[in-house]
């Protein structure tokens, strides 16, 4: 990739997650002069990437020009997994969720034909979103398991396929493919347009089927050296001889995911448990979950039962996170957050009772203000950080507008 289309692809990454940036920021991003700034703005603007977006708020001094991304330039098509569900929306350049929200019911066990039902899923919905190929910049896949995000290789799912999945899946649909964990992806989308965008240090918790863990370190998310960083469901934490998909015991999700919440639900009702809770079925896991989640927004003491007794045991695997990495925020996201502050209470209980108090003191702990669409807007962000050269070259047919901007690079350069 040449050093201009280089700039161009950060200046229009920045952009997609920031909203505005102004000459003196693209200069900052890009580490070059204002001059040179202006003229990758300017070839920007003539190929109809990025449009002037008015005057910034004043703050004492001359107001700078702000740009943004064209309106309906480009799109992304997001896909969230997990164990039972996947879903697909299309996301514009705001960041928006600009159609449907369309919903699969896949069983990634055991399923041969996992693989094909979701190629098939991807291409139905992209068809019917009626958005020219040429006009999407890739395809993000949000999705558990063992991921090498690098080599495109999925070791705990899709197992009958063949060299990379990623590879695989842009053959079928022709467009770039870019797949990572689940949990790791919520963690970049919390990075780059959530709670932790300004957080050195960050542990992002997803609750789901398993409970996940994004890990911000350094402002960068940390994946480890193969990209299996962040498998803390399976934590060791309990001598409860449950065992664990991974195939070990006593693992952190034994004892706190919304499966063991289901469960336990459905044995309680079964001994007569009053509760409002009904029809719960561990086939229709994700019904179920939102059942016993809304059940206890609703104040349904059993099912608020269930979710504190999992959120303390996530809290007490936080700690151990909070005594190793220190982080300034602990972000809850993932399914679970349809639940909202209710985690909260029984997580801080537990970081009371297991953490060194100065080790912890300085740690907030926050609901993910993505909640549940965090899946797919990380993986609209893992599109945008691995943003195609090809799709950067494209060129605008509209006239060349140099002049504002030129007029604009001298003015600011003379402040």
């Amino acid at each position: 990739m040449d050093k201009l289309t280089a700039h161009k692809k950060e200046v229009i990454k920045e952009l997609f997650f920031s909203g505005e940036l102004s000459a003196a920021d693209i200069s900052t991003i890009t580490k070059k002069s204002l001059p040179i700034a202006g003229k990758i703005l300017a070839e920007l603007i003539n190929d109809k990437w990025i449009i002037e977006n008015g005057y910034a708020v004043s703050t004492g001094g001359r107001r700078p020009q702000m740009f943004s991304l064209a309106p309906d330039n480009f799109y992304i098509a997001a896909i969230s997994m997990d164990q039972h569900v996947t879903q697909a929306a299309l996301i514009d350049v705001n960041k928006n969720i600009v159609s449907e929200v369309e919903t699969l019911e896949l069983n990634l066990k055991e399923n041969d034909a996992a693989l094909n039902m979701l190629i098939d899923f991807i291409n139905t919905f992209i068809q019917k979103t009626h958005i020219p190929t040429n006009k999407i910049a890739g395809i993000g896949i949000a999705m558990p398991g063992f991921i090498d995000a690098n080599k495109g290789i999925n070791y705990s799912f899709f197992r009958n396929t063949k060299g990379s999945l990623s590879t695989h899946i842009a053959e079928k649909t022709g467009l770039p493919v870019f797949i990572d964990n689940d949990s790791s992806v919520m963690g970049l989308a919390e990075l780059r347009m959530g709670a932790a965008r300004n957080c050195k240090n960050a542990m992002v918790i997803n609750v789901g089927w398993g409970i996940g863990l994004g890990m911000i370190i350094n402002n960068k998310l940390f994946r480890g050296d193969n990209g299996f960083a962040g498998e803390f469901s399976h934590i060791p934490l309990f001598t409860n001889n449950k065992i664990c998909d991974c195939g070990k015991t006593g693992c952190l999700e034994t004892e706190a995911s919304l499966y063991v919440m289901a469960e336990r639900a459905m044995k309680a009702i079964e001994e007569g448990k009053t509760t409002m809770l009904k029809n719960l079925s561990l086939d229709q896991m994700q019904e179920t979950a939102n059942k016993i989640l809304s059940a206890a927004v609703k104040g349904d003491k059993f099912a608020v039962e269930l979710l504190s007794e999992s959120a303390f045991n996530i809290g007490r695997g936080v700690s151990i996170l909070i005594h190793i990495v220190n982080p300034g925020k602990i972000i809850i996201t993932g399914r679970g957050t349809v639940a909202g502050k209710l985690w909260l209470a029984p997580l801080q209980q537990a970081l009371n009772t297991y953490c060194i108090p100065r080790l912890a003191e300085n740690t907030t702990v926050e609901i993910s203000l993505l909640g549940v669409e965090a899946g797919l807007m990380g993986a609209a962000a893992l599109v945008m950080e691995n943003l195609n050269k090809d799709f950067i070259q494209k060129t605008g047919k509209g006239k060349p507008e140099l002049h504002s901007v030129q007029k604009e690079m001298k003015n600011t350069a003379a402040v």
